[in-house]
């Protein structure tokens, strides 16, 4: 009979009943949904500090700092300048967080099984930012096409300005057909090893300073589920800071590569990164770091708000027929 052996293999997970099966994909399409609804209020907060990241990463050479970059570009494009690639960052972000945030729920799931653990909420921190490395795996596969077409979305006006080989600006549609026609299905790809070196040990530093940072905000007597939004706000603006200052010169590498492949092929992250320092040297690596930290903290801290937000009234607002099944 069910739930009365006390045999060690008592502790192993039950098999999984329709009912539950039903659950998990409820839950894994709140995850989904939610993180949905994150990357769309972070690509909003954080879109004009990303432009210039973006473009002191690829053309350092042509901005004396940040604050000439922002200036520059509002005075040759005006401040639409600052939201160039939005449509594809929008796509990006919301690709990626939605599938990061649906695999971290099964990643979690996984790691339970591993180790043998009952809950996801019992995971350790360490646990839960590994279930995040994992799952940024997958969500690179979403992410890299997209943000490959905003990065050059974004820096078109200096590609511009440096090739003969570009004489006019295109829309995101046009990049995409023209990528597309010159390298095929892959092209689209160009970057992925730089993504997932950044992403994985990005989102493994992101996720293990937003549990940690709700560990230590946690009140005595309560828990995490208990948190204010205002706490909420300051984890998960500790967890974007703890992403970019852990894999800046990757993705300063990353957007070289994707944006000067523009007007050339770019060879592969090593080779790239290699040129950098010898040619540029190690301050190449951080162009365009104060608008990346600026912007980390409040895009985030609205990204993981949204998404705790939704995730929350939806699974508190679960449908009845999941209880009836």
């Amino acid at each position: 009979m069910e739930g009365v052996s006390s045999s060690p293999s008592s502790a192993q997970p039950s098999p999984m009943t329709p009912s539950k099966r039903m659950l998990e994909l409820y839950e894994a399409s709140v995850d989904f949904t939610a993180g949905a609804i994150g990357g769309v209020a972070c690509t909003f907060v954080g879109q004009p500090f990303d432009t210039i990241k973006v473009k002191m990463q690829t053309y350092p050479q042509l901005y004396r700092g940040s604050m000439h970059c922002l200036k520059d570009t509002v005075g040759r494009e005006g401040v639409r300048g600052l939201f160039e690639g939005t449509t594809p960052a929008l796509a990006a972000i919301v690709g990626e967080t939605a599938v990061l945030f649906m695999c971290y729920g099964l990643c979690q799931k996984a790691v339970c099984q591993a180790v043998r653990v009952k809950d996801e909420k019992d995971l350790t921190n360490i646990q839960k930012a590994f279930s995040g490395s994992c799952a940024a795996f997958f969500s690179s596969l979403v992410l890299c096409p997209t943000e490959l077409i905003k990065c050059r979305m974004q820096a078109m006006s200096e590609v511009m300005s440096t090739s003969d080989s570009l004489r006019k600006k295109v829309g995101p549609w046009q990049v995409t057909k023209d990528l597309l026609r010159s390298d095929g299905p892959l092209g689209l790809f160009q970057g992925l090893t730089s993504t997932w070196l950044r992403e994985m040990p990005g989102y493994f530093a992101f996720f293990f300073g937003y549990e940690l940072s709700k560990t230590l905000l946690t009140p005595p007597g309560k828990t995490k589920e208990d948190l204010s939004f205002t706490r909420l706000t300051i984890a998960g603006g500790v967890a974007g800071s703890s992403l970019w200052i852990a894999i800046y010169p990757i993705d300063v590498v990353k957007s070289r590569i994707q944006v000067q492949s523009l007007v050339g092929k770019m060879p592969g992250f090593l080779p790239t990164f290699t040129k950098m320092l010898k040619v540029e040297g190690v301050s190449s690596l951080f162009s365009g770091v104060y608008p990346c930290i600026i912007r980390a903290f409040p895009a985030n801290a609205a990204m993981l708000l949204a998404y705790e937000a939704s995730r929350s009234w939806m699974r508190n607002h679960r449908p009845g027929w999941l209880d009836r099944y």
